[in-house]
């Protein structure tokens, strides 16, 4: 009978010793998944904001004492925004920073075209004429500075957008957006385009505070479309002989 209970004493125990193991992995994997967020988003915010640049090389190591983090999130963060398409790993060499390409502009702006109009359709019912008024206002006294107004520029859009209250095209935009601030911050957008920009802009809200959804998702379309075509001319104005510069790096 003592043996009987002996063994099952140890069998509790070690029971307890494996579910304990099992806690402690469990957590460690949650704080790592911590981690590869935190870091996902700083080196994202920084791809976004061409701090990165396009067409430039990254260095694992370096990026880990650069952010003060271990290579595993690092490595981790740089599989996923290699998947999002914002890096290219290249084996013995480093980690491409991936550039603008003119698929890449007409893909975003396409997309911009067909979805936004719809969306901001889709949401006039829940549109609150106060955050329209506000972005009027703001609007209006905001400086016309690329860097300055970008941030409302994709603000105002992206209420639009959220306005539709359908998660899959919210969380779709979001990732197309993220791509159009990029475009938009490695283009040299005039001071000309910004000015027609902003006045396109406040059109579209006036026509809101109307009442007038069918001319404001027109103005909206026809706005978007005026941004492709300033965003290529600018890609063609600094990029006159377009080359793959990752391919030197093969060789």
């Amino acid at each position: 009978m003592n043996e009987i209970k002996k063994l099952t004493t140890g069998y509790f125990w070690s029971y307890i010793c494996i579910q304990e193991i099992y806690k402690r992995g469990t957590r460690l994997k949650q704080k790592n998944k911590g981690l590869t967020t935190q870091v996902y988003e700083i080196i994202k915010k920084r791809l976004i904001s061409c701090e990165y640049k396009p067409n430039t090389m990254l260095n694992e190591t370096q990026l880990s004492i650069d952010l003060g983090y271990s290579r595993t999130p690092i490595r981790e963060a740089i599989i996923k925004l290699t998947g999002e398409g914002f890096l290219q790993v290249i084996p013995k060499k480093g980690i491409y920073v991936t550039p603008v390409t003119t698929n890449e502009i007409m893909q975003v702006f396409q997309a911009r075209r067909e979805i936004e109009p719809t969306a901001l359709r889709m949401g006039r019912a829940y549109l609150d004429m106060d955050v329209i008024r506000d972005f009027k206002k703001r609007l209006a006294k905001n400086e016309p500075d690329v860097l300055d107004s970008y941030k409302l520029d994709t603000a105002m859009h992206m209420y639009f957008v959220e306005s539709c209250r359908n998660m899959f095209i919210i969380n779709m935009m979001q990732s197309v957006f993220d791509k159009n601030t990029r475009i938009i911050i490695n283009s040299t957008e005039n001071q000309l385009h910004i000015n027609e920009s902003k006045k396109e802009h406040l059109d579209i809200l006036d026509y809101l505070l109307a009442g007038n959804i069918d001319k404001a998702c027109s103005c909206l379309a026809t706005h978007i479309d005026h941004c492709r075509l300033a965003a290529l001319e600018s890609f063609y104005s600094t990029n006159a002989e377009i080359t793959q510069t990752y391919k030197q790096y093969l060789v």
